[in-house]
């Protein structure tokens, strides 16, 4: 039995949407240009700064980091607010919190994002990040941080992300239940792959406490290996 929720961060809890406009604008690339060539690298497997190469042949990404945050010290830039929480998000976590479950937050995030996510006053009981961590997804190190952070056996927590190869098999490997959110330009796509049966596919975080009170699927007869991708973290900050 499940008994806590723990949840990835991009693309799971927030819409990057905004992040990747303001890089494109940055970049000075067309909006369209700069999402289809991501989502390019979403079906391909390829690492998303690779879209930054792709349409800046040689461009120093952490050095245009500071160079950005030097000119704008109180913008977002790569960051995020509460603006940019998908509206599913917190009737869900308050559903699952009014359910009984325990709602815990971590995903491959820089250490900014704690304190970005913990100004929205969620309901969770714990945020965490991988920086703070100094392990990400997919490494196994990652979700035994997670289980040693939530307190119970890996059995009795369920992972919410919207990848597979960073979220949902990783999880599964460590004894979690998987759930796949089918949003974002991994999501969709990775919900279509057959990797994908290892996993509860769900459309909304509002379906989680229906969800986790039925009986879990049996996914041992389609078990696959993690496929890596080359993708380590998410874009934020």
């Amino acid at each position: 039995m499940v008994r806590t929720v723990v949840f990835d961060v991009g693309e799971t809890l927030i819409d990057e949407s905004r992040i990747w406009l303001r890089w494109a604008e940055r970049l000075g690339v067309p909006p369209l240009t700069f999402l289809g060539v991501l989502g390019g690298c979403a079906a391909l497997d390829l690492p998303h700064r690779d879209a930054f190469e792709m349409v800046r042949p040689g461009l120093d990404f952490e050095a245009e980091i500071a160079r950005w945050e030097e000119a704008d010290p109180d913008g977002l830039r790569t960051g995020f607010d509460a603006d940019d929480l998908y509206p599913d998000v917190r009737p869900a976590l308050t559903a699952l919190r009014a359910a009984g479950f325990d709602v815990v937050i971590a995903g491959n995030q820089p250490p900014e994002a704690r304190a970005a996510l913990e100004a929205m006053d969620l309901p969770a009981s714990a945020i965490r990040t991988s920086d703070e961590w100094g392990v990400q997804k997919p490494e196994p190190g990652f979700f035994a941080r997670v289980a040693e952070l939530s307190g119970v056996a890996p059995e009795e927590i369920a992972y919410v992300g919207d990848r597979l190869d960073n979220d949902v098999l990783p999880a599964a490997e460590a004894g979690m239940r998987p759930i796949l959110l089918r949003r974002g330009p991994w999501g969709y796509l990775h919900a279509l792959r057959p990797e994908a049966a290892r996993a509860t596919v769900i459309g909304s975080l509002t379906e989680l406490p229906e969800v986790l009170a039925a009986e879990p699927p049996d996914l041992s007869e389609s078990r696959q290996p993690v496929r890596p991708t080359g993708h380590s973290g998410d874009l934020s900050f």
